[in-house]
């Protein structure tokens, strides 16, 4: 079978048409499933090993088969399309370019969970284009009785809210963004309890990205099993791999879970620009230890990059040639997550903030004895002490860059 599942009608000029998705076969697969019982659905979903695609690679069949267990009601489903991870961009062209796969997966997942309520939270900058493609598509399901009090005739109601949020980065983190859907700032909250037992208004809920919902159709149409054996052990399914940097031809890449990192960077993406050799790699999104020009082969799975010290994340794989000084790059990344902290946390409020400074130093050549060894020391006392995993998230590329390019920082140390 072909690795293309999501992106396999992304060329047509008609794939985000409600038209274009029956065509293919749309909507054929929501109304079998509603003739299954959801035990029976989660269970497939489990047999899958869908790995949650937003970041954290949890068992999609294992959160719902938690939300299912609790007893108050309603139960809710809640779609993380904030989409704010540097170097991620896959789930806005699900969004854009085939919309009716993502909700017929809402309204299996909708139904498996017990929920008549599905909210999606996308970024405020999915609009124009996403969001506007998201909301005419709900809109031309609803008209058709795909959604609404009686989805397919069955009498079962769910209903989809779109919730565009205002670009904060802290809201990609699931209990900032429920916070943020209940009209409060944005704050992480503190766990337990987790969003399965105490999410939404306090009801039972469901976090889940949306590429991850895109792929239930296909888990029930061709069965767990199958699906799990497009990818690898523990890891199911093909994986939208968000390829930029110093590429050929950078840009979404669905590959089979597993894929190693030399196939996607050159049988993918047609290798590095002008000759040049490969340096380093940031396998998921920037919040991931980076990885070094000598571990190209590794696979892109989330149990082999967890094994290397690093993650799977959002799949945002940024590939830097030859040419990148480090410190540089560390700083551009650092500055980021020193704006993007919430401010809840003293050792993110702080320490990232630190951090950038000294890094800025660094780059001006005004770098002392010492600065380098504080920057590693900031990252490492501070990590694990938060209430959310924004501060980890920046001390992975401190740690690691330093670790692993180490003359790149101590070049910029006046003697």
């Amino acid at each position: 079978m072909s690795d293309r599942i999501l992106t396999k009608h992304w060329g047509e000029p008609d794939s985000y048409t409600l038209a274009g998705y029956e065509r293919i076969g749309g909507y054929k697969t929501a109304p079998e499933a509603f003739k299954r019982t959801p035990d029976d659905i989660v269970a497939e979903v489990t047999k899958g090993n869908l790995r949650g695609r937003g970041g954290a690679g949890f068992s999609t069949g294992m959160k719902w088969s938690f939300v299912r267990k609790e007893k108050a009601t309603p139960k809710y489903l809640v779609i993380n399309a904030d989409e704010g991870e540097p170097g991620t961009f896959k789930d806005r062209y699900v969004l854009e370019l085939d919309p009716h796969r993502f909700i017929e997966g809402c309204i299996i997942g909708a139904y498996a969970l017990d929920c008549h309520a599905v909210y999606v939270y996308c970024r405020g900058e999915f609009e124009p284009g996403p969001i506007t493609r998201l909301k005419a598509a709900i809109t031309e399901a609803r008209a058709r009785g795909y959604l609404g009090p009686s989805v397919f005739g069955t009498g079962y109601a769910i209903e989809m809210h779109v919730h565009r949020g205002a670009g904060a980065y802290i809201c990609g983190e699931e209990t900032a963004l429920l916070e943020s859907l209940e009209g409060k700032k944005g704050f992480p909250r503190l766990k337990p309890p987790f969003p399965a037992n105490a999410g939404l208004f306090g009801k039972p809920t469901a976090v889940n990205n949306v590429e991850t919902l895109a792929n239930i159709p296909t888990i029930l149409q061709m069965g767990g099993d199958a699906y799990h054996a497009l990818g690898c052990p523990k890891n199911g399914g093909t994986r939208l791999f968000c390829m930029s940097g110093h590429l050929v031809k950078p840009g979404v890449v669905e590959a089979p879970m597993g894929a190693t990192f030399r196939e996607l960077i050159y049988d993918r993406c047609g290798g590095i620009p002008g000759g040049k050799k490969l340096k380093a790699i940031i396998p998921g999104g920037s919040s991931s230890a980076v990885l070094s020009a000598d571990q190209v082969d590794l696979k892109s799975d989330f149990d082999t990059l967890k094994g290397a010290k690093t993650m799977a994340g959002s799949g945002g794989v940024i590939v830097l040639d030859e040419t990148v000084d480090m410190a540089w790059a560390l700083y551009n990344v650092t500055k980021f997550y020193a704006h993007e902290s919430c401010g809840q946390c003293t050792p993110c409020r702080e320490g990232t903030g630190w951090a950038a400074r000294l890094l800025k130093k660094l780059v001006d050549g005004r770098g002392e004895k010492g600065d380098v060894d504080l920057i590693y020391n900031i990252a490492r006392q501070g990590e694990q002490r938060t209430i959310c995993a924004l501060f980890d998230g920046a001390a992975m590329p401190l740690k690691s860059y330093i670790e692993k390019f180490r003359a790149d920082f101590d070049s910029k140390v006046k003697a």
